[in-house]
């Protein structure tokens, strides 16, 4: 398994991708689209908007599948 970093520097941009980075407290996750990377930080493109992230603080990093598609609405009867 290779670091995150590693990972990072590797992945093409545009990849759909989850990098955990520790805050206060914790952890938390940012799941989106691999838009930009230095060697100072790394930029995903999240739903609710573009989010950059300082590459000292990532704990972890991977490639994940495409979203699911969305179902249909169900008709109410």
């Amino acid at each position: 398994m290779s670091s995150p970093f590693v990972f990072l520097a590797d992945a093409p941009l545009g990849s759909r991708v989850v990098v955990r980075t520790s805050i206060p407290g914790g952890y938390t996750d940012a799941l989106g689209f691999l838009r930009s990377r230095s060697a100072a930080s790394v930029s995903v493109e999240t739903k609710r908007g573009l989010v950059t992230l300082a590459m000292a603080d990532v704990v972890a990093a991977k490639l994940v599948p495409p979203a699911p598609e969305r179902r249909p609405r169900r008709a109410r009867a």
